[in-house]
């Protein structure tokens, strides 16, 4: 089946809704999700959005605190604009019926809370649940319009991509300079679809599911970093994993997030004997930077053998944490921990990707005619290491940016001939015997990848480590191409190829870089080196085979 649109947005997490709705208003957009619409990072967000409200806070204050928290990397233009951008973000949503907290002395005022690497309270929140009260809020716009058609199940395969060789008038599908749409595989069915485009949008937010513990949902496989790598998109940064200080340590509950405005609010860290530790790490102690933070816990367990630490509000008026936390305290109850009584179990967690595809203040790309937004995209904003509650922040400016760049566009945009794409309705499925036996590779060795990163590539690396890591990789890579075009076409094996082309590539930034900056902590290289590291780590495109094209033996892109 094909399909013809003006704007083709992959994900529906906020950068690529907020797009959606403004994008709308100029021409037909697609949305592709490979879950349900709602089902997305944006939607398990709790902390907040940070802006400037606060009388005793300014503009050049949360420049500086993002500065800060990206440790010599940030792109200076990008804070300013994105920062800048925050209050008039933040009235959009309340516009369009998102109801953050207000002060009980003040119904009019913003309830603003204050997080890590903050230096005052800037972040609006709808209780802990700030994630899914705007994603509702976009879905439910998004689905009302017209001009407007979400496809869930559908997952990103690769992109199409086109060239205008130096042959006047020829066209090459090879040299991959132009985005012309997507190949997108329909879960439920097993079609391949293809989507012809004008503008083509990643949005497909992080990768968080490449290590063993995340606080990432299960969508979090890294398919845009992947996609676009092997689409000729330059990435850089891939080094800076932001592991989130406190994910709850319980054996039933994975991935629940406590978020950091617990500490905002006043809780401590403390060991299992209640001892606080955070004091000897860093004069903001729990309102330290995350990378300090989470540095600080990996070194508090390893000495002490401890599988956690302790997160503890229990001095906090019991009414006001219920209150003010909802979520966590019901989710924490659920599981028989009272935290008005008793401290929290928490360790650090895989939660948010720093770096990304590159692209332009506009969420442009190296490849004209493909777009990048939110978590999947390194714009310069985050640097070595994201501040607290920019993240949602970005993903709004920048999808204001992009839409009226598209907006002013569109006539040009159109012009382009969108060339004929050939379809590929179903890739032929193995014989039987040929797949009997190999679906027990996918489950393998995506838990061996988790593994791999985690113990080689986590919070604290070193060059051997990291070297191990990359030989075990690659024979995972290997092995995974050679038998791909013997187990069904399925979102497992999609995500897998996924997922161990971006541990590769971590691994590769994180070899590049020998010092120790924001969240790449290498015990080899233990100090900061401007003169040499003071920059990206940029990764080019890798031209490397499609997916479509392992699956097939064939070049499906041939005309």
């Amino acid at each position: 089946m094909e399909h013809q649109i003006d704007f083709l947005v992959i994900g529906s997490g906020i950068a690529g809704l907020s797009f959606a709705l403004k994008a709308a208003e100029h021409g037909t957009v697609a949305v592709v999700t490979k879950k349900k619409t709602i089902e997305t990072s944006t939607n398990y967000a709790q902390g907040g959005i940070a802006s400037v409200f606060g009388a005793d806070d300014s503009f050049d204050l949360h420049m500086q605190d993002t500065l800060n928290a990206g440790d010599g990397l940030c792109h200076p233009e990008v804070v300013e604009m994105v920062v800048k951008s925050g209050p008039g973000s933040i009235a959009n949503l309340l516009q369009m019926g998102v109801d953050f907290n207000r002060r009980d002395s003040a119904p009019e005022t913003l309830d603003l809370g204050r997080e890590g690497g903050h230096s005052r309270h800037r972040i609006v929140h709808a209780h802990d649940m700030t994630g899914r009260a705007v994603e509702e809020i976009l879905v439910a716009r998004a689905n009302e319009h017209s001009n407007i058609a979400i496809h869930e199940n559908h997952l990103l395969l690769d992109l199409i991509v086109q060239h205008r060789s130096l042959k006047a008038g020829a066209f090459s599908l090879d040299h991959r300079d132009t985005c012309r749409g997507a190949f997108i595989l329909d879960s439920e069915t097993g079609e391949i679809h293809v989507f012809r485009a004008h503008v083509v949008l990643l949005c497909t937010g992080g990768a968080g599911k490449v290590y063993l513990y995340t606080s990432n949902p299960d969508v979090a496989t890294g398919d845009g970093l992947a996609v676009a790598y092997r689409a000729g998109a330059q990435l850089a940064n891939l080094e800076f994993v932001q592991f989130h200080p406190t994910c709850l340590y319980h054996p039933i509950t994975k991935n629940f997030l406590i978020s950091e405005a617990v500490r905002g609010e006043g809780a401590r860290l403390i060991d299992k004997r209640g001892r606080a530790f955070m004091a000897g790490y860093h004069p903001l102690k729990d309102l330290a930077f995350r990378d300090i933070v989470a540095r600080a816990i990996d070194t508090e367990m390893k000495k002490s053998g401890d599988d956690c630490v302790f997160l503890d509000i229990t001095h906090r008026d019991g009414a006001f944490v219920r209150k003010r936390f909802p979520n966590i305290y019901e989710k924490c109850l659920s599981l028989g921990i009272d935290i008005t009584k008793e401290p929290i179990p928490v360790v650090p967690a895989a939660h948010y990707m720093c770096g990304g595809i590159v692209t332009d203040r506009q969420g442009k790309t190296n490849i004209e005619g493909l777009l990048a937004l939110g978590e999947c995209a390194c714009t310069g904003l985050h640097g070595a290491n994201r501040l607290a509650s920019n993240s949602l922040l970005e993903a709004m400016v920048f999808a204001q940016e992009a839409a009226l760049y598209c907006g002013e566009n569109i006539k040009a945009l159109r012009r382009r001939e969108l060339q004929e794409i050939p379809a590929c309705d179903r890739v032929p499925p193995p014989a039987a015997e040929q797949a009997n036996g190999e679906m027990v590779l996918i489950a393998h060795n995506w838990d061996i990848i988790r593994r791999i990163m985690w113990n080689y590539v986590g919070i604290v690396r070193t060059d051997k480590r990291l070297k191990l890591a990359q030989n075990h990789i690659a024979q995972i890579r290997n092995e995974v191409r050679e038998h791909m075009p013997h187990i069904p076409l399925s979102t497992d094996l999609v995500e897998l190829q996924n997922l161990a082309l971006v541990a590769e590539l971590i691994i590769m930034c994180a070899l590049q870089r020998k010092e120790s900056r924001g969240l790449h902590h290498n015990l080899d290289h233990p100090h900061k080196d401007d003169e040499h590291f003071g920059r990206d780590t940029l990764v080019p495109g890798g031209h490397t085979e499609d997916f479509l094209c392992v699956m097939t033996g064939r070049m499906s892109f041939d005309p």
